[in-house]
């Protein structure tokens, strides 16, 4: 039996702005804000949360993300109720931050409430609205304290979403170390490119890959595609929308772990081949302890990585496709197509 602790789960800001939701309500029309309220999740689970009284129609949660890593762990995501002119409306208050480009599934200048958060809220101001015998219609203000701060360290200001955070989540649940929700982010920025009609894109390992490649083809912020370790979740997601032309660029190690047919780059799910390398090259290499002191002993080693990776991704989606290879200072080592 593994010793490994179990990690623990967290909740959406989704799940959090409905818990503020229903207390607000509870206070605009049962006349006292809840110090705890019960939510319905989309899959039938129902955690209670802890409520911060703020006003008498305005209440606050603290986002709990469990054991994620989550920029907005420990945030407040407060909830303001109002009577509205017919419906439910939804507004972005500071903190939350507005669509402004198209492909993303909340419209173009809507507050970027995201449409299962939306659900729930909506359910429970039918619920309440039942309950305490008034007509729903009810104007819902989020604010996130400091989201437009937090924003900054997110993909929003890439993907079109001014001025703070989005209000996420589709089961409601966080889970811990979860590699889905940043191949949806890959996903969305595929979208908005797409939806801006851009021709190419660039999906990079980390930062000093993405800044080099950024810069040698001028690419605007919002073609950079986040892809990190999740070269697979980017490329089927290409595959299935493309784009005309698609470059990879990164270290010398995770685009050899690509070349060698690795979709996953993480050090703790794929390694390098120093075997196949020396098949490469024609050179023992199996006493190297990284791809990069390969390169030093093999300089060509860093083409022949470019070329190989290529021909994997070029395998994966039909599009004019350039690899970029660096090393750690930013040097570009290699480059092919």
């Amino acid at each position: 039996m593994s010793d490994t602790p179990k990690l623990r789960r967290g909740w959406t800001t989704g799940a959090c702005a409905t818990a503020a939701c229903k207390a607000a309500l509870t206070g605009l029309w049962g006349g006292t804000v809840p110090e705890r309220v019960t939510i319905t999740l989309p899959k039938g689970e129902k955690p209670s949360f802890e409520i911060l009284r703020i006003g008498p129609a305005e209440a606050g949660v603290i986002k709990d993300a469990g054991d994620d890593p989550d920029v907005t762990h420990g945030a407040e995501v407060r909830v303001s109720v109002a009577s509205s002119t017919g419906g439910v409306v939804f507004r972005a208050g500071e903190g939350v931050g507005t669509v402004t480009k198209p492909g993303l599934p909340i419209a173009v200048g809507e507050p970027a409430i995201n449409p299962v958060p939306r659900a729930m809220m909506d359910e429970v101001v039918g619920e309440l609205a039942a309950e305490y015998g008034r007509v729903p219609d009810v104007e819902i203000t989020v604010s996130v304290v400091g989201g437009a701060a937090l924003a900054a360290k997110t993909w929003n200001p890439r993907l079109g979403i001014r001025g703070g955070l989005s209000i996420l989540g589709t089961t409601g649940i966080v889970r811990p170390f979860s590699c889905a929700a940043w191949i949806a982010s890959i996903h969305r920025g595929i979208d908005v490119a797409r939806a801006d009609g851009l021709t190419h894109v660039a999906g990079c390992t980390g930062a000093t890959s993405e800044e080099v490649v950024q810069a040698l083809h001028r690419l605007p912020g919002h073609a950079m595609l986040d892809m990190g370790d999740f070269a697979g979740g980017m490329l089927k997601y290409l595959r299935r929308h493309p784009i005309e032309r698609v470059t990879v660029g990164g270290g010398i190690g995770k685009l050899t772990k690509l070349a060698q047919g690795a979709m996953d780059l993480h050090s703790g799910r794929s390694e390098v081949d120093f075997a196949i390398l020396s098949d490469w090259t024609g050179q023992d290499l199996t006493g190297c302890n990284t791809a990069l002191e390969a390169v030093t002993r093999v300089p060509d080693l860093a083409q022949i990585v470019a070329q190989k990776a290529r021909a994997r991704v070029q395998e994966m989606i039909e599009a004019q496709v350039d690899i970029v290879v660096i090393d750690r200072a930013g040097n570009v080592l290699a480059r092919d197509g």
